[in-house]
């Protein structure tokens, strides 16, 4: 039995070797008509998908912004190791004294915590005070107390308040771990490649640091913000907690605002840090942001920069180009 299964076996291997070329023949036509009848299918979808979508043509226009330059290079003197003027709106760098070299940046961190913190909060969610007695200055609020995140943005950016800080940090998503990651991935979106943020207040001299041109470019995105640029030109304010049982009166440390068109701005300082100062002043019409760090001197550096944008500067406009 088994020996004539194998015989039966062995004739239809030969029938199908005899005929092999043949069946090769047949196929190649049919697998060539599948697949043509699948790229049909595939170029009938794609022509429909076309079809379907509405192409919108946008006219882009650009506005051609005039830029301030000076017409010869200035050597002011100031004490500040390294510094930087900008024109705001064109971006054009008009001024700049090691612009690459890293520099804790005290409080003017507190830049960067208000971006994050605006992304969550809203101005009257209500934060609660989980620690006092910070680290340098401090507006005094006591744990336990309740206060809107407003007059909290307020506190931390007049007076400097650090305590204002740890609050709007501890109560972000994730605690104070959770902000300070927020924080280094904002310098990600903002392309701050040599920043990086230890603490919520600037305290940190070996865990913080930036340049005068990270620096700039955040405060560049920071006056283009209408909450954080009124809170940052604000000379005085005064809060309460959220009961009103306790009331708080806060004074801007930033005492160039008014002087040589200076609207906005944020102090800083740490031993390690040295003075440290971001201003946005408009003079003739333009938009500046002047950043100084590791000064002796902050206000006074930054007066004599604002002095040589004043009387030295001329403006170029790419118009005559078109």
């Amino acid at each position: 039995m088994a020996s004539k299964k194998k015989k039966v076996i062995k004739k239809d291997l030969h029938i199908l070797k005899k005929y092999d070329h043949d069946i090769i023949l047949i196929s190649i036509p049919l697998i060539l008509l599948v697949i043509f009848a699948i790229l049909s299918q595939v170029s009938s979808y794609v022509q429909e998908s076309v079809k379907r979508e509405k192409i919108v043509k946008e006219s882009q226009t650009f506005k051609i912004i005039d830029y301030g330059y000076f017409l010869k290079p200035i050597e002011p003197a100031i004490s500040a190791q390294s510094a930087i003027i900008i024109d705001s709106n064109s971006k054009v760098v008009t001024y700049a004294k090691n612009p690459s070299l890293r520099f804790s940046m005290a409080s003017t961190t507190k830049i960067m915590t208000s971006l994050v913190a605006l992304d969550y909060f809203k101005p009257l969610d209500v934060l609660t005070v989980y620690r006092s007695n910070v680290e340098g200055v401090n507006v005094g609020f006591e744990v336990g107390e309740q206060l809107y995140f407003e007059d909290v943005l307020y506190a931390m950016m007049l007076p400097s308040g650090n305590d204002a800080a740890y609050i709007i940090a501890d109560n972000y998503p994730g605690g104070i771990d959770g902000f300070i990651a927020a924080m280094n991935k904002k310098t990600e979106e903002l392309y701050m490649p040599n920043t990086r943020y230890a603490d919520p207040a600037g305290l940190n001299d070996d865990g913080n640091f930036t340049t005068v041109n990270d620096l700039a470019r955040l405060a560049s995105f920071a006056i283009t913000q209408p909450k954080l640029a009124e809170v940052m030109g604000t000379r005085s304010r005064f809060i309460m907690d959220v009961p009103r049982t306790k009331s708080y009166q806060l004074e801007n440390l930033n005492r160039l605002l008014g002087v040589y068109g200076v609207i906005a701005g944020k102090t800083g300082y740490t031993e390690g840090a040295g003075g440290v100062l971001v201003t946005h002043s408009i003079i003739n019409g333009h938009s500046y942001i002047v950043v100084v760090m590791k000064s002796d001197d902050r206000f006074a550096d930054t007066e004599t920069l604002l002095s040589y944008i004043s009387k030295d500067t001329l403006y170029f406009s790419p118009e005559i180009f078109k």
